[in-house]
């Protein structure tokens, strides 16, 4: 089911950093019954998300910020979320 690791970085005050657990936990289980992308996500570890296939980097990345942003965890215009493969 998880064919790919993500590396999830949260950028703040120009700091880089790996995304929280607590965060990524939240973020995916919150997006349990949205977008079906989601679905197949499981946080595995402070920065580290194993996914399914059909989930890109870059839409977790933009999913996250969103997230992150509405709850204000990130409230800075240059704040930011980086995802690779890992």
């Amino acid at each position: 089911m998880f064919a790919q690791k993500f590396q999830v970085y949260v950028v703040l005050d120009g700091r880089k950093q790996a995304c929280p657990l607590e965060w990524l936990d939240q973020f995916c289980m919150r997006n349990f019954t949205l977008p079906a992308e989601f679905d197949d996500t499981l946080p595995v570890a402070e920065g580290l998300v194993e996914a399914g296939a059909r989930l890109r980097p870059e839409r977790f990345a933009e999913g996250l910020a969103a997230w992150l942003r509405q709850r204000g965890k990130i409230s800075s215009p240059t704040g930011r979320v980086e995802v690779t493969r890992a």
